[in-house]
C-alpha cells in the first residue's frame, strides 16, 4: 500500500517536489543543530564565499538544495522509467563517451555529491550498459525500492564489497561503464589522506586502482538541478587528473579536480556530507 501511493504522488510535477523539498531543507537546517553545524562549517572552510554576505547566501541556496536532493527521488524512483527519463532536459558531453566506447576502453563514470547523482546512471543506462556500486540502506524496507528504482534500464547493480568490485572488474574489461562515487570516504586500507578544499579527507583510491588496472577511461559526470523544477542537465567531461603514482598522489589528483568542478556549482554540491571523518581503524592525517 505504501508503495502504491509513492508511486501515485511520484506523478506530481518536479516542481512540486522540489518546492517541497526546499522547505524541508530549510526546516532541517533550522531545528537540528548538528547537521547545520556540519553543513555551515564545511561550507565555511572551503573558502568558496568571498565574503559574509556571499555565505550566507550560498548558506541558505545549499540548505534548500540539499532538500530538493532527497524529495526527488521519489518521482527519480518511482516514476515509470521512459517518463524518469524524460525529466533529463540536455546533455553535455555524449562526445567523451562515445570516444571512448570507440576506442574499446571501459568508462569510470564519477559521480561525486553535486547535483542529482541518481539521474546520471539511469540516463546513460538507457543507452550503454552500465555497473553501480551501492551500500545497502539500514532500512530494509528502503532496498527493495532502492533496487528498483537504480536497478533500470541496462544497469547493474554491485554491493560495495570485494564481490562488487570483481564486478566493476569485469564490467571494464567488456568496456561498459562503472559508476563510483569519488568523494565519499573510504573505508580502512582503501584510501588516502588528501586536502579536499583546505581539509585531510579520507579519499578513495579505487577509481585509481582500476584506472591502473584496466585502462578505463576516468570521466566526470553529475546531474545539473535546472531551476523551477524544469529537470536536469547532465555534464560529462574528462577527469583532468593523473592517475598514475602513488595513491597519495593520485588522491590529491583526484580531489582537486572535484574541487574545479564542485567550485562551479557550489550550492548543488552535499556540504552536511561527514566528508572528513576519520573511519575506524584509520591513522590520522600526519599534519593532526
Amino acid at each position: 500500500m505504501t508503495q502504491f501511493l509513492l508511486r501515485l504522488f511520484a506523478r506530481l510535477p518536479l516542481r512540486f517536489w522540489h518546492a517541497v523539498g526546499a522547505l524541508g531543507g530549510r526546516l532541517a537546517y533550522r531545528y537540528n543543530p548538528r547537521y547545520a553545524a556540519r553543513l555551515a562549517d564545511n561550507l565555511r572552510q572551503s573558502g568558496i564565499a568571498a565574503g559574509a554576505g556571499e555565505y550566507q547566501t550560498l548558506l541558505r541556496q545549499c540548505a534548500a538544495e540539499i532538500g530538493k536532493g532527497g524529495a526527488e527521488i521519489i518521482p527519480i524512483w518511482l516514476r515509470p522509467y521512459p517518463q524518469t527519463l524524460k525529466l533529463v532536459q540536455a546533455c553535455q558531453g555524449w562526445e567523451h563517451v562515445e570516444a571512448a566506447v570507440a576506442a574499446g576502453k571501459g568508462v569510470l563514470a564519477m559521480t561525486p555529491h553535486l547535483g542529482c547523482f541518481e539521474i546520471v546512471s539511469l540516463y546513460y543506462a538507457a543507452r550503454l550498459p552500465m555497473t553501480v556500486l551501492y551500500r545497502p540502506p539500514r532500512q530494509k524496507w528502503l532496498e527493495g525500492i532502492m533496487r528498483d528504482g537504480r536497478g533500470r534500464g541496462q544497469v547493474t547493480l554491485a554491493t560495495t564489497d570485494v564481490k562488487g568490485v570483481r564486478a566493476l572488474l569485469t564490467a571494464l574489461k567488456k568496456g561498459e561503464a562503472v559508476g563510483i562515487l569519488p568523494d565519499q570516504v573510504a573505508s580502512k586500507g582503501e584510501g588516502a589522506w588528501a586536502s579536499f578544499f583546505g581539509r585531510q579527507a579520507y579519499t578513495p583510491t579505487l577509481v585509481a586502482r582500476l584506472h591502473q588496472s584496466t585502462g578505463a577511461v576516468p570521466l566526470l559526470m553529475f546531474g545539473e538541478r535546472l531551476p523551477k523544477g524544469q529537470g536536469y542537465r547532465i555534464h560529462i567531461e574528462p577527469l583532468n587528473a593523473d592517475l598514475t603514482g602513488s595513491k597519495e598522489h593520485t588522491a590529491a589528483q583526484l580531489n582537486a579536480a572535484l574541487e574545479a568542478l564542485i567550485r562551479k556549482y557550489p550550492a548543488q554540491y552535499l556540504w552536511s556530507y561527514n566528508r572528513y571523518k576519520r573511519p575506524g581503524g584509520v591513522e590520522p592525517p600526519p599534519e593532526q
